[in-house]
């Protein structure tokens, strides 16, 4: 039996950069300017790397001078895993400020 039937769809980084950054707009963020804010704070940035991968920034936690960490996104189940630490680190800093 052939191995490549069930093979995942193919990773395209501008479809992929283009739902992500739906999925962050959904969680309440806004974008200006390639920098999605929540709370006027900087939470994420992200940029298409080449055809085949996304790097995206994101905070360590919100304040104004904010400590970044980078990853490369190179498949669905990398963007799947970046959207829910964000909603989860979302939901933890506003837990905390309440």
């Amino acid at each position: 039996m052939s191995d490549d039937v069930f093979a995942p769809p193919p990773f395209r980084a501008a479809d992929a950069l283009a739902t992500l950054r739906r999925t962050l707009r959904d969680l309440k963020l806004v974008e200006r300017e390639g920098t999605f804010e929540w709370r006027a704070q900087p939470i994420a940035q992200l940029a298409l790397e080449n055809e085949a991968s996304i790097r995206a920034r994101i905070v360590k936690r919100p304040a104004r001078s904010p400590e970044w960490e980078t990853r490369l996104l190179r498949s669905h189940a990398d963007l799947r895993k970046l959207a829910d630490e964000l909603r989860q680190r979302i939901a933890r800093w506003s837990d905390r400020d309440e």
